[in-house]
């Protein structure tokens, strides 16, 4: 197993994320040694939801996205879910945040409909990303070249489409972190 120690990655989400696409990144990455942290646009906690349809646990927030710095993370984590994504692709502090993560070149990895919020941080042009397929259409009119690919790595970006994709980009976001050393 990859050893994390000392890295502190952050997973960035709102209400209604895919479940499965932060709890299993969350224990996964925590597991290998990694802090982790979960934030939202409001304190508290946010509610997971399965196929965006059934509600399912709450995650407690541990820090506000407004009030997030870029040089306390190694990495970002966004989770999918439609109503996570596209809520966080309007947010100025997440998209604020991103980029500057990007510009760091710190790994920040999306899956599912979270790759939402780099096309809306205009972050897609020139790279190459995978999503749910339904997201093809805007990462192609955004510059972007889509792809069907479990993961999708174009440094510093890490994408992966469904819950299903869960473990090869945990794996991703590992190996990006320790060539980062």
């Amino acid at each position: 197993m990859t050893d994390l120690t000392g890295k502190k990655i952050v997973i960035v989400a709102s209400d209604y994320f895919e479940e499965t696409e932060l709890t299993g990144p969350l224990a996964m990455l925590r597991e290998m040694g990694a802090t982790m942290h979960v934030a939202a646009p409001h304190a508290g906690s946010i509610q997971a939801v399965h196929g965006d349809v059934a509600k399912t646990v709450e995650v407690p927030v541990d820090v506000t996205i407004e009030s997030l710095d870029p040089e306390q993370y190694d990495a970002v984590v966004l989770p999918g879910g439609v109503i996570n994504a596209d809520h966080l692709r309007l947010d100025g502090d997440a998209q604020s945040f991103v980029r500057s993560m990007a510009e760091m070149g710190k790994p920040v990895a999306a899956i599912c409909h979270a790759p939402w919020l780099l096309v809306s941080s205009g972050l897609a042009e020139g790279r190459t990303l995978t999503s749910y397929p339904t997201l093809k259409d805007d990462i192609v009119n955004a510059g972007g070249a889509w792809v069907d690919m479990e993961v999708a790595v174009d440094d510093p970006f890490i994408t992966s489409r469904t819950p299903d994709d869960v473990p090869a980009f945990v794996k991703a976001i590992a190996t990006a972190l320790v060539a980062a050393e």
